[in-house]
């Protein structure tokens, strides 16, 4: 589809794109060619990204003469809305394709959806709540059908909001961890792992969710510090004679929780704690339980802990599961799925386990038993999906062997074949896999992958298989019973780097995109993802999944504080978006992303990032009325045939600049220092000081002059938007579209490249020599408010003779006086110097005549007040940085936040100081 121009008789308001529609039918999008107005990014966001999309610019060709770029997206939950920590993480992905694209790669970047077990369930479940239903009132089979449906119409909510953020996804290769093709390389996956001897299933402590039911990984608990209690229990020995308990020996135990006593098969001690060598091998008196179990003694009890002696529990308790393992203890599960206390806990059969906890103590305490009880703060372990305290327990589950897993992994990080960026985050990951344990990948869910295994019910073989059996390969038997377990859902997501291009078919993509070039993620998912993938990779496709993983930052609110629900801080960049526009948003996060520094987001920073956006939009007006008239010529216009004013190379020189250090500082994913760069030489250096002077020749009288200024115009900001392109891409487009240009979108230019050096170093020194002298006076204006509307006497005074400097001066004078606002420049000494603020600049002696242009009392007034108020907050943060508290207590940020306040209001005090007293000056 071609740009169809409509014209209209303003021509000030003509030109529009149009045929790009927002999904109503018959409702057209339109965007400007020619910018008119206010900038309003509603007005055309959205019709720009319906043009990307059916120009399919996103879409990576295999087989170009072009290098490869790959990346694939983390894949959000179905169930998930797009919030501030996925905006910042897909604005940095998207920024480095846009960027490589425009390098001359041909990119891929792979977007798709995970089905989240858990987390899936669990909403639907809630759903059928609501209307009196359960899941095991449906059945499996409708139970899952159900949840299709709610994710056929759910499920790709954060997909459309990822494009409204601008994402530039390979839409064509949207994949989801749940589809069929998927589903083949999971189990794939699966029976291979075992095959090799590398899943196995067994009866394991693992951690399980009671609000979920279902197995849950270690690195899916989130552990806590929790205020409760230890109490201490009395166990009386057994009295060997009798075979009773005895009323007067006793061992004390110390337990946070009391309830599992039920479970308990032994009391352990450490074999160096004197106190109880006696009592090893000996038996004791389980109370309420009436069960007689032993004493053994093992090296991991803490003989500083409590008594120093500790009721053991194999079925509730990690460690003591362990220490039953070595000493071959009974295992006695007192638990349902849901918590409840089961038959094995006799009496109790039917509470909750805090329930029971409140009856046992109590009957420990009427019988005796409970001799004390103290506060104590321990960890405790909460499931990630739902907070629900885990409760440890031995189930049979199915596990994958990590040790060998690990071990290429962790080798390919030393040596460099992949890169961690912040590199800190190496030392995170290293550790976890030098102390990997058995991953338990068996979830009770009905929603998920489910494990490839079948059991013959007449002989009981077990059948492993990627496609169902139709007969048992011993018996023959069709009396086959798959296993009702899901896999977890990282199990599924580790392979998504080579997955999602299509193994474990021969894919055209996968040869061409595999591996991928960089992964762009959170540190929380270090352990779930990034740490599974470059094993999985490294053991299924023999090659490391990624080359580089950039761990991007966390967003917090203002005050530095983590966004979370509870604390009522979170932002929406939806709404964002929708007040504001995209770039902003982007521009804002990209703005704040420093490798290794969390982002401290605030409404003042948004209104910047407005204001810069607003900026653009205004200067580009400038730029193209400038052009008017004269749009043909530039196109034949060769920079190396026009004489340059020693503005014009300046500005040029600057953009070269720029175009370095922003290539050096994207590469490094330093995008704050890139974005810091790009506003400080639009804002600055084009917008204040090459626009400005600019409009001595746009609206003079030369024509050749009004060219060359119009060409640089035209050059410098076309330039540059190719530049600001990844971070900005719908503002960019509307104003490249609206210039004289080559191609059909900016997403398909060339990235801008540095050119010649411009200046010498003769010219560089004379510039140098303006600009101090035109900033110098600037200042003194802006620090004395005078009125923008009056001008300025100026008396240029050489210290020194120096023909050339006073020639310069008198070549640029239109431009000192147009940027000083100055109606008069004189090379002399003032007659009455004392009513001129003084300066000096270099070899300068500078006399400005502003007593007429202000009020004298009014400004001393102005100033003492100005005074007055720094001295108040260079006083409140003060006291902040001198107060010990604040220092130990504070985040990082708001710390550095009240020194750089400080400093601020330091340098600002001595400035009004010396304002004041020139002032005074004035008045005598």
């Amino acid at each position: 589809m071609k740009f169809e121009l409509i014209k209209q008789k303003n021509l000030q308001k003509t030109k529009l794109i149009t045929n790009y529609y927002n999904g109503k039918q018959g409702s057209k999008r339109t965007v400007p060619l020619l910018l008119t107005g206010k900038y309003n990014p509603q007005e055309f966001e959205k019709g720009i990204y319906d043009f990307w999309m059916d120009k399919k610019y996103f879409h990576g060709t295999v087989g170009l003469s072009k290098p490869p770029f790959s990346i694939v997206i983390p894949p959000p939950n179905i169930t998930g809305f797009l919030h501030m920590g996925h905006a910042l993480n897909n604005t940095l992905q998207d920024a480095m394709v846009r960027y490589k694209r425009m390098k001359g790669y041909n990119c891929t970047w792979i977007p798709g959806t995970d089905h989240a077990g858990i987390a899936t369930q669990n909403v639907v479940e809630r759903e059928l709540a609501k209307q009196g239903l359960s899941r095991h009132g449906l059945g499996r089979e409708k139970f899952i059908a159900t949840v299709w449906d709610w994710k056929e119409k759910y499920g790709s909510r954060i997909i459309s909001q990822l494009k409204i953020l601008g994402c530039s996804c390979d839409w064509d290769r949207e994949r989801f961890t749940f589809d069929d093709r998927y589903v083949k390389a999971v189990n794939k996956e699966f029976v291979t792992l075992y095959n090799d001897g590398l899943i196995y299933r067994g009866n394991y402590m693992v951690n399980w969710c009671p609000r979920c039911q279902t197995a849950v990984s270690d690195i899916e608990v989130e552990h806590q510090d929790k205020h409760g209690h230890m109490w201490d229990l009395k166990y009386p020995l057994i009295d060997e004679k009798t075979g009773l308990p005895s009323e007067t020996d006793f061992i004390v135990v110390s337990t946070t929780r009391p309830e599992t006593m039920l479970g308990d098969t032994a009391v352990a001690v450490n074999p160096l704690d004197k106190r109880y060598r006696k009592l090893a091998g000996k038996l004791v008196f389980l109370p309420i339980a009436e069960r007689k179990i032993p004493v053994v003694e093992d090296d991991y009890v803490d003989m500083k802990f409590g008594t120093g002696a500790v009721k053991v529990t194999p079925s509730h308790d990690p460690n003591d599961f362990e220490i039953g393992r070595r000493h071959n203890l009974a295992q006695i599960n007192i638990m349902n799925n849901d918590a409840t206390l089961n038959e094995n806990a006799g009496r109790f059969a039917g509470l909750d386990r805090f329930e029971a906890r409140e009856k046992i103590l109590i009957e420990l305490k009427e019988k005796g038993y409970l001799l004390g009880r103290k506060d104590h703060v321990s960890s405790a372990g909460f499931c990630s999906r739902c907070l629900t305290i885990i409760e440890p327990r031995v189930s049979m589950q199915w596990f994958v062997s990590m040790k060998k897993l690990a071990t290429g992994a962790i080798e390919a990080v030393k040596t460099g074949k992949i890169k961690f960026i912040p590199k800190k985050w190496e030392k995170l990951y290293f550790n976890w896999m030098e102390n990997i344990k058995d991953w338990c990948i068996s979830r009770q869910l009905w929603w998920g992958h489910r494990i490839p295994v079948w059991y013959c019910k007449d002989c009981n073989e077990l059948i492993v298989s990627e496609e169902a059996p139709l007969k048992c390969s011993k018996c023959d038997s069709s009396n086959l019973i798959q296993d009702s377990d899901v896999l977890d859902t990282w199990f599924s997501s580790d392979m998504w780097p080579f997955a999602s291009l299509g193994w474990p078919e021969d894919t055209a993509e996968l040869h061409y995109f595999f591996p991928t070039s960089l992964l762009i993620t959170a540190h929380d998912i270090i352990f779930f993802w990034v740490a599974r993938m470059i094993m999985i990779s490294l053991y299924f496709m023999k090659s490391v999944p990624f080359k580089e993983v950039f761990i991007n930052p966390l967003v917090n609110d203002s005050k530095g504080l983590k966004m979370s629900k509870s604390k009522g801080n979170v932002v929406d960049p939806v709404e964002l978006i929708d007040k504001y526009g995209c770039d902003v948003l982007r521009f804002t996060l990209a703005s704040l992303t420093t490798p290794g520094r969390n982002l401290v987001l605030g409404e003042e920073k948004i209104e910047g990032s407005r204001n810069f956006a607003n900026k653009i939009w205004n200067a580009s007006k400038f730029v193209i009325s400038s052009l008017s008239g004269l749009e043909d010529e530039i196109k034949n216009i060769k920079l190396g045939d026009l004489k340059l004013s020693i503005w014009d190379k300046w500005i040029l020189e600057k953009l070269n600049t720029t175009i370095k250090g922003f290539e050096k500082y994207i590469e490094k994913f330093n995008f704050a220092f890139a974005a810091r760069l790009a506003y400080n030489f639009f804002w600055s250096e084009f917008c204040d000081w090459y626009i400005e002077t600019s409009k001595t020749r746009i609206y003079g009288q030369n024509t050749q002059d009004k060219k060359t200024a119009a060409f640089i115009l035209h050059y410098v900001l076309e330039n540059y938007l190719r530049l600001l392109h990844p971070i900005m891409p719908f503002i960019t487009e509307a104003v490249w579209q609206s210039l004289p240009h080559e191609g059909e979108s900016i997403m398909t230019a060339d990235f801008p490249r540095p050119q010649k050096k411009y200046l010498s170093k003769k010219e560089s020194n004379e510039v140098e020599l303006l600009f101090e002298i035109i900033s110098e006076i600037r200042k003194i204006r802006s620090e004395h408010k005078v009125n923008p509307a009056s001008k300025i006497k100026i008396y240029l005074n050489a210290k020194t003779e120096n023909s050339a400097q006073k020639e310069l001066l008198k070549e640029n004078e239109d431009y000192i006086k147009l940027l000083c606002k100055s109606d008069e420049i004189n090379y002399i000494f003032p007659s009455a110097a004392d009513s001129c603020i003084k300066t000096a600049v270099k070899d300068f002696e500078i006399y400005i005549d502003i007593a007429k242009s202000i009020n004298i009392e009014l400004e001393i007034k102005r100033i003492e007040e100005e005074i007055k108020k720094t001295s108040l907050e260079l006083d409140k943060s003060s006291v902040k940085i001198s107060n010990p508290q604040f220092i130990s207590k504070a985040p990082k940020e708001i710390i550095e936040k009240e020194k750089g306040k400080v400093a601020k209001y330091s340098s600002a005090s001595m400035a009004l100081e010396k304002e004041l007293a020139a002032v005074k000056k004035l008045k005598k």
